[in-house]
């Protein structure tokens, strides 16, 4: 099949390369000639595991191509995604401008007979406002379906190719057919494709993020609640998890949630429940406790200095929010960098992926490591606010020898609080 990506982020790039390693002619839209022409010559734009080598296959065979004309993809397209940015504005709510924006220029370019779908995660409503847009313009018949994306940075590539669900929502025939063909290739082991309206569809996606967020903001607060009590999180964990009604995912705690879902997301939601005059008073919680969350490590390392951080060296292990991402998009180790700066600490920090989109947010405020042990000379402490793999089982003797203070605050309990104690550490995490 032909189809047309407008948009080349982290959702359009890793939905347009998928769709061509099934053999679709995929032609990719964006605005930016410099971004294009770095993705005609091979450069993948984002960090994404497996992502590179899809990327490399499909332009080697012709599959995946790129342009900065919405005409040409119009022309090109059966189906036209629409994989453009939604930021948060100022009051929580989603901005729609690119979208919109887009959908008019369609409306004027368009035909023939297109299905343009929504790929982007879009308020409840948004379908009839893209199809209003186009309408105002367009002299042929078209459809607009909600086809959100359930796609986890780190796993997108998996996700994509082997989906729990495909969400579909479309109230034509015409259009449902095509959506159909298209992914038939991808849940031939069985897992569904989901047809329902379009607001439903578009609501299943806030629905789901906000859930989970409010299930790791529950598990936050139960860490909190631990170590006012005396108990362990971990084993707290385990005996919920084991229940299938509540299932291990999205239990494990930490200094919150960040990243281009979830705080967009449920920030969404809410502003979406106060213009139709409904409150979500659970989301209210998520967004608190998730604020306060992210610098829950504050106090205990202030407490650990007697409050006077004044020149202290810290130690920073990973800024992404999340690992296997180069995203730092409202990133717990941002919060608490700025929280540190503040109070006169010298920052140096090491991430695998996200070093350089730190280095153009913070510029030489804090120092950037080579590798994780050189963050440690001379350190008066360590921060651990990413659970990359490659922090899970380090040289705790190098570690003793390189610092100046042997104190370990763990954001994401990475360790055995006995094993790290018996390498003479002190070892201060969450909910234990």
């Amino acid at each position: 099949m032909k189809i047309a990506v407008v948009g080349t982020g982290y959702v359009g790039l890793v939905t347009g390369t998928c769709l061509a390693e099934t053999g679709n002619d995929v032609l990719c839209i964006d605005i930016d000639q410099e971004k294009v022409n770095k993705m005609q010559n091979g450069e993948v734009p984002i960090y994404e595991p497996h992502l590179d080598v899809l990327f490399e296959r499909n332009i080697k065979a012709n599959r995946l191509r790129f342009s900065t004309s919405l005409e040409e993809g119009l022309e090109h397209g059966d189906i036209i995604f629409l994989a453009l940015p939604t930021p948060e504005d100022e009051d929580g709510s989603a901005d729609l401008k690119y979208i919109l924006g887009v959908a008019d220029n369609i409306g004027k370019l368009i035909k023939d007979y297109k299905v343009i779908v929504d790929k982007s995660t879009v308020p409840v409503g948004t379908s009839d406002k893209v199809k209003a847009a186009i309408a105002k313009h367009a002299k042929v018949e078209f459809d607009v379906v909600s086809n959100p994306e359930f796609l986890r940075e780190g796993f997108a590539v998996d996700d994509f190719l082997k989906p729990e669900r495909i969400v579909v929502g479309s109230s034509s025939e015409r259009a449902t057919k095509l959506m159909e063909k298209l992914y038939k290739p991808y849940v031939r082991s069985g897992n569904p494709i989901i047809i329902m309206d379009e607001k439903s569809a578009e609501l299943t996606k806030y629905a789901s993020n906000s859930f989970l967020a409010a299930k790791i903001t529950f598990m936050n607060e139960i860490a909190n609640f631990c170590e006012k009590v005396g108990a362990d999180v971990d084993k707290v964990r385990i005996g919920m998890g084991t229940d299938s009604r509540i299932g291990k995912r999205f239990l494990f705690p930490g200094i919150g949630y960040g990243g281009s879902c979830f705080p967009k997301d449920v920030k969404a939601l809410h502003k979406s429940g106060q213009e139709n005059n409904y409150n979500f008073k659970i989301l209210d919680a998520v967004i608190n406790v998730n604020a306060r969350q992210k610098l829950v490590l504050i106090p205990k390392i202030e407490n650990h200095f007697n409050n006077d951080l004044k020149g202290k060296n810290i130690a920073v292990w990973g800024l992404a929010f999340k690992p296997e991402t180069d995203d730092i998009r409202e990133a717990p180790s941002l919060y608490m960098i700025d929280q540190l700066l503040s109070q006169g600490c010298n920052i140096k920090a090491f991430d695998p992926e996200a070093m350089p989109n730190v280095k153009r947010k913070l510029g030489d405020k804090i120092t950037f490591a080579d590798n994780m042990y050189d963050t440690l000379e001379n350190a008066d402490a360590l921060v651990i606010s990413t659970e990359w793999s490659i922090f899970r089982t380090p040289n705790f003797s190098k570690m003793k020898d390189l610092m100046k203070g042997h104190t370990i605050f763990d954001g994401r309990n990475l360790y055995e609080v006995n094993e790290v104690q018996n390498e003479g550490f002190k070892y201060i995490s969450i909910g234990r």
